[in-house]
């Protein structure tokens, strides 16, 4: 399975920018997706999360100003991010994570897309 991110850029603070992420291959289970970042000199922590029954989760730093949708059957995620701020400056890394028969995990990782806001 690969996952394929696009959508990353240069933006100003309070501006807005869209991330995709799409999947190919097939995947033996609806997966929880989601979006993760990493800063320069920070580990890499949860943005948001939505599952195939449609719920979703986020980051206390991004409430209200993120939102994340997907359609977990076509294995297609997106990132909505409104007002962004300087701090959301990271790499964006998409993520499928699906759990087998036995109840283990396995995690699927896009190749990350930069997300740069600056003015």
């Amino acid at each position: 399975v690969q996952l394929v991110e696009s959508g990353g850029g240069l933006v100003q603070p309070g501006g807005s920018l869209r991330l995709s992420c799409a999947a190919s291959g097939s995947i033996f289970s609806r997966p929880i997706m989601g979006w993760y970042r990493q800063a320069p000199g920070k580990q890499r922590e949860l943005v948001a999360t939505i599952t195939s029954s449609g719920v979703t989760n986020y980051a206390d730093a991004v409430k209200g100003r993120f939102t994340v949708s997907g359609d977990a059957a076509n294995l297609i995620v997106n990132l909505q991010m409104n007002s962004l701020k300087s701090e959301d400056t990271a790499i964006y890394y998409c993520n499928f994570r699906v759990r087998d028969a036995l109840f283990r995990d396995h995690d699927y990782w896009g190749q990350g897309t930069q997300v740069t806001v600056s003015s």
